[in-house]
């Protein structure tokens, strides 16, 4: 039988759908690879949660108290890095809400974007943005999109500078405008870039992963599974026979283990709603990665379904 994302969680029983409050420790859970964000050495898990679509679930409280979950069960799986953006709508409020009822997790990472055309209203945003969390201050803010950048980015190197904020960085997605990403961090001082990566969207191998480890900047991997259509694309198809060489026994795994495995990848940020994909995702961040052999043979596979 096929290990789908949907076989693969079989087992866990619906009691583990539902704690809201988890073992919330403080230290690394043993096995989950951890990589250092290289403008301070700071260990940051492998793989960090996203909230983009599956945070925005309006003021409805049964879909509020399934986010908290998600975020409970990250947290007890050792997770820490949370990014959101002020284009995701309720996302913001609603991660507020689960780090509320959980008590503000010391664990957390957050990562925030500043998302809007006049530079005047960037550190208003930002503000805004932060009450919503609840947190004291951001760990990484971004400029989203590019927009604005050339007067945003000043802004959050001042503010780093200042102690408002512990990282800067920029962002980009499905693709567009990498070389305009590759100017920006060849010439300006930000710790994280992020963008899209996955095992059919492997355009940043060529100049920006490279250019990222010449620059010892972050890399923030965004769309893993292309909003999930890679692993709905591939899940009624068998993973390969020697699935076990990669460490995953999932489709979900299988994609997650080729984008972290590259050594360059500081933490990937697959989003949803529920506790058993976001446990099964973790799980992806321990035992074994594919070496640079087993990449290729992974692209093979999958470009040749």
């Amino acid at each position: 039988m096929a290990i789908t994302r949907r076989t693969a969680v079989q087992g866990l029983g619906i009691g583990a759908l539902l704690p809201l409050a988890p073992r919330l420790a403080l230290g690394q859970p043993a096995g989950i690879l951890t990589r250092p964000i290289p403008a301070s050495g700071e260990l940051l898990p492998v793989i960090g949660l996203g909230t983009w679509i599956t945070f925005n679930v309006g003021d409805d409280p049964v879909l509020m108290d399934e986010c908290a979950a998600v975020i409970a069960a990250f947290f007890d799986g050792g997770g820490r890095m949370i990014d959101s953006s002020p284009m995701y709508s309720s996302s913001q409020p609603t991660i507020g809400y689960g780090l509320h009822k959980l008590g503000h997790p010391k664990r957390l990472f957050s990562a925030e974007k500043v998302w809007i055309s006049h530079p005047e209203q960037g550190g208003p945003q930002i503000e805004a943005s932060r009450a919503y969390w609840g947190v004291d201050k951001f760990d990484l803010v971004q400029v989203h999109n590019l927009v604005s950048w050339e007067k945003h980015l000043p802004a959050l190197i001042e503010m780093k500078a200042a102690g408002r904020l512990r990282y800067v960085g920029i962002t980009t997605s499905e693709g567009r405008r990498h070389r305009e990403i590759e100017s920006i961090m060849a010439s300006q001082p930000i710790d994280f870039v992020q963008l899209t990566y996955n095992i059919l969207d492997r355009e940043p191998e060529q100049r920006i992963l490279p250019l990222a480890r010449e620059k010892g900047i972050a890399v923030i991997v965004n769309r893993p599974f292309r909003q999930g259509d890679l692993v709905r694309q591939f899940e009624d198809g068998p993973l390969p026979d020697w699935r076990a060489e990669t460490g995953a026994r999932s489709w979900a795994q299988f994609l997650l283990k080729f984008i972290i495995s590259h050594p360059t990848v500081t933490c990937a940020i697959p989003a949803t709603t529920r506790v058993d994909h976001v446990r099964e995702n973790l799980e992806a961040a321990s035992g074994i990665l594919p070496d640079e052999k087993m990449r290729r043979r992974m692209i093979d596979y999958v470009e040749a379904l």
